[in-house]
């Protein structure tokens, strides 16, 4: 077989062959890749504690109650679920039933996933474009601040970035040989994605589509077929749970946090779907009274979003590079056969990169800036390919330019970005931007030709292109982290205001984005310190929940504090309409919790939570257990 040449001479596809073949150093480099990314990852796994109460509480209860751990509810009593599907939750669960919850073994599958998402992500590069873009990809992915920043936090997000990278693996390995089977198995990552993080897990099967619709090998019926096979994986993969949820009686289950009738299918198409896109009541965000120039929601919407306050030192550091590399490479392949994998490479992590940049950019509705993490496989794939493609067209100067202005774009957004954190190892970006003009002047000028130069410009290549980004990475892994919307960076230098609040009495960290320290509580709004009387006291009741509180905050700080479950009456806000007041008076009446303790989030505001509020302060009496202000529901008054 021979290489094929496209559009221009420069740009080659790689062959089958020439794919089979290992170099003597590319095992080498996969070893040293994944050791690497798994003591990133791995290293000080505990440090940031519980990290985001919220999911915490849901993992502790999980590892209490196989019914909590298969509906993801934030107690073992069942009152309500988080607002996501459970798929993560049923990692940090069963990883807590193995090894004993813990911080750690509550993040353990988080830092797994990342190391597993490096691997897929150098897997499927390198089948279509040699080990050497593969590795590229992997190490690309691995030093992305937001990566590094959630595959050591407990957010469904590790999860649902090792999902999607599974499915782009399996898509590739489909569209090889148009081979069914392969489409099947990437339906079915997409639609436990959907169990992770629901339609955030679609945005990216246009590209997936694309790709196999353009690329396979086949007829355009078959190709047609087979995508309507992997359809129906997807439905069936993400269904199922829907239909065993939404038909388990009401009464029997814990209410679907985040939804407005107790459905897991309304959370999908509202909360967690339309809400997002187009905003709305308790969705937030790009706009509106949460959003706007409120970078913690991702500020106002637009072309350049991702380039703003909330995202850049998330994401992206190499996406006008990978802009470029898209753009041109796409361009170069014009004229290629139908199945070229090199631009099918290209429609795959662009298609990917392209959609979700965009849908994240004009979403209307809650977003936080770490949602980026699932832009990173794409961005890194795009440069790892782009970048080897004209690396090996070195010969022809439009190559030359092009690859040259990916590593002089790559130094100067690097140096802005490192720029915007100033107080922070300010030589840095001195090096990059001297790195960067050394090695784009080199490769225009054809220096990377020559056979004894070539490892040296490439070696400053990669520190004008990867030295701000990887620095950041460490200093962000480094880095213990809590609340509920943790963002990347050295000492939390990169963080804006966290969500504050606590319930009275506790030692609120404000939601601390970027540290908590060690030993506290941490995690979000309502987190903190929980006096060690108020837990002897929790731990001393023998009911289906030791208390109650108004908002999920302040009741996952104690349930994580005394290890005995406690109700979050509204949910995560304190806005869903469970419990109601008649049932939580019935709960009362039977014993079946112990306290009420005020404040968390929510509060009066909250759909039934100020009128179960009232009717506790009117009707218990008020005692003080080691500073904290309780109702003890077994005291009525009068």
């Amino acid at each position: 077989m021979t290489t094929a040449t496209v559009a221009v001479p420069q740009l080659k596809t790689i062959t089958r062959q020439a794919v089979r073949v290992r170099p003597r150093w590319e095992v080498p480099g996969l070893v040293t890749l994944l050791v690497a990314t798994a003591a990133l990852y791995l290293w000080d796994l505990g440090a940031s504690g519980m990290a985001n109460q919220f999911y915490a509480a849901a993992a502790q209860a999980a590892t209490q109650s196989w019914k909590a751990l298969f509906f993801g509810s934030l107690d073992a009593g069942n009152a309500i679920t988080v607002d996501k599907p459970p798929a993560a939750i049923w990692l940090m669960g069963l990883s807590g039933r193995l090894f004993g919850f813990s911080a750690w073994s509550m993040l353990l599958p988080q830092a797994l996933a990342g190391v597993g998402s490096v691997w897929l992500s150098y897997a499927a590069v390198r089948r279509w474009s040699g080990p050497a873009a593969g590795l590229l990809a992997g190490a690309a992915l691995a030093l992305t601040p937001v990566a590094a920043l959630m595959f050591k936090f407990n957010n469904p997000d590790a999860l649902l970035v090792l999902l999607l990278v599974a499915g782009a693996y399996c898509t590739v390995r489909a569209t090889e040989k148009a081979n069914p089977a392969w489409l099947v198995l990437a339906g079915t990552a997409i639609g436990f994605g959907f169990l992770t993080k629901m339609l955030q897990a679609f945005l990216v099967l246009p590209a997936f589509a694309l790709v196999y619709a353009i690329a396979a090998p086949t007829g355009p019926l078959r190709r047609a077929l087979h995508l309507l096979w992997a359809a129906v994986a997807v439905v069936v993969s993400a269904g199922w749970y829907v239909v065993v949820a939404d038909l388990w009686p009401a009464s029997a289950r814990p209410y679907i946090g985040g939804s407005t009738d107790n459905s897991v299918l309304d959370l999908a198409l509202g909360y967690n779907g339309l809400g997002r896109i187009l905003g709305g009541d308790g969705n937030g965000g790009g706009g509106g009274p949460m959003g706007g120039g409120n970078a913690a929601f991702g500020g106002a919407t637009g072309l350049f979003r991702m380039f703003g306050t909330s995202f850049a030192l998330e994401v992206s550091w190499l996406l006008p590079a990978a802009v470029i590399g898209l753009v041109s490479g796409l361009w170069f392949t014009r004229r290629a056969p139908r199945t070229d994998r090199t631009r099918a490479a290209l429609l795959l992590w662009g298609g990917w990169t392209v959609v979700t940049a965009l849908v994240f950019s004009y979403m209307q509705g809650t977003i936080h800036p770490y949602y980026s993490v699932a832009l990173a496989p794409g961005i890194a794939a795009v440069v790892a390919i782009s970048a080897h493609g004209l690396w090996r067209g070195r010969d022809h100067l439009p190559a030359r330019i092009v690859l040259a202005g990916m590593v002089v774009t790559s130094a100067g957004w690097g140096f802005v970005l490192l720029e915007r954190q100033s107080d922070w190892q300010p030589w840095l970006r001195w090096v990059v931007a001297a790195a960067g003009i050394a090695a784009g002047t080199a490769i225009a000028m054809g220096a990377h030709g020559i056979r004894r130069a070539a490892p040296s410009v490439a070696a400053v290549a990669l520190v004008a292109a990867v030295a701000a980004p990887a620095a950041y990475t460490v200093a962000t892994a480094s880095t213990p982290h809590s609340g509920s919307i943790p963002v990347s960076g050295p000492g939390g230098s990169g963080a804006f205001g966290g969500m504050g609040g606590g319930f009275p009495g506790g030692d609120s960290d404000g939601g601390a984005v970027g540290g908590t320290a060690p030993g506290s509580m941490g995690g979000g709004p309502g987190g903190g310190q929980v006096g060690a009387e108020l837990v002897s006291a929790l731990r001393a009741t023998t009911g289906r929940w030791a208390a109650a509180s108004t908002g999920s905050q302040g009741a996952a700080a104690l349930q994580l504090a005394s290890g005995r479950p406690v109700m979050a009456i509204g949910g995560f806000t304190g806005s869903d309409p469970a419990p109601t007041l008649a049932e939580f008076q019935a709960y009362v009446e039977s014993g079946q919790v112990r306290y009420y303790i005020g404040g968390g989030m929510g509060g009066p505001g909250g759909r039934g939570g100020g009128q179960i509020a009232s009717w506790v302060q009117e009707n218990f009496a008020e005692v003080t257990i080691g500073g904290q202000t309780v109702y003890d529901l077994a005291e009525p008054v009068g």
